[in-house]
């Protein structure tokens, strides 16, 4: 039988209801994580969580907002009680966006900003409850290309480059631990968001690649969902065992 890389490990991954959270939560529980799901979503959570059961995974899902503390408290309280223990988080849920900076209002950055910083900073702030204690721990947090090319939103970019500093920050408050902090920047990769993105119908439309266009190249072929995932499973396996404040972006080389 073909040995499991998360063989009995428990992994959190945030906004898997669909796209690369889904992936991400089917390829963990085939390699034997029992996985918890979370996502704003019922009807779509249910089916991912009903999927993984089929193919003998093991998974729950819950409703939940990454932007309240109620919820993320909510989360790592149910993992416990269903599955005893939690050993992996993946902070995948985020809001992607095109605003330019003088059409991004308060309500909106703040929105944007409480979910792709603020969550972030939640889960792992209640992760570290767990992590702390056992000296063991692995934490994930999904970026973008646009942490170090901002071409998309204004708020959106932002986020993704705080996300990257906090990634290290984190890293470099466990570095004598052995719990480990990094990060996957994704490229263009084919999901519902992405190709929602490409036909403009994402927040602020496409006006600001107008101005960006101008210093972004997409080459093709852009990534699947499943790439993005084999990257999170190197990062929480003890294949990067070694790997700590490092932001992996899988790319196809687009964005070099």
């Amino acid at each position: 039988m073909e040995a499991k890389m998360l063989k009995d490990k428990v992994a959190i991954i945030t906004g898997a209801s669909y796209g690369m959270g889904q992936t991400m939560a089917e390829l963990f529980a085939e390699e034997g994580a029992a996985v918890v799901l979370t996502a704003r979503g019922q009807e779509k959570l249910d089916a991912v969580v009903n999927g993984i059961r089929a193919k003998g995974g093991r998974a729950i899902g819950l409703v939940a907002d990454v932007c309240s503390t109620e919820d993320t408290q909510r989360v790592f309280a149910a993992a416990l009680k269903e599955f005893g223990d939690v050993d992996i988080l993946i902070n995948n849920a985020g809001i992607g966006e095109q605003k330019i900076i003088d059409e991004t209002d308060d309500d909106w950055m703040m929105m944007v900003m409480n979910t792709n910083l603020g969550g972030p900073m939640r889960y792992i702030r209640e992760a570290l409850k767990i992590f702390l204690p056992k000296n063991e721990g692995v934490i994930i947090n999904v970026s973008s290309v646009n942490g170090t090319r901002p071409f998309c939103g204004a708020t959106y970019t932002s986020t993704k480059g705080a996300l990257n500093t906090l990634t290290k920050n984190v890293a470099m408050r466990l570095v004598n631990t052995n719990i480990r902090c990094n990060a996957v920047a994704p490229g263009a990769t084919i999901t519902p968001a992405h190709l929602a993105n490409k036909a403009g119908e994402q927040p602020g439309g496409a006006k600001m690649l107008e101005y960006s266009g101008h210093f972004v190249y997409f080459p093709g072929p852009e990534c699947e969902a499943i790439d993005q995932a084999y990257a999170c499973l190197y990062l929480a396996s003890k294949m990067g065992r070694a790997v700590r404040g490092q932001v992996l972006q899988v790319c196809n080389g687009a964005f070099l």
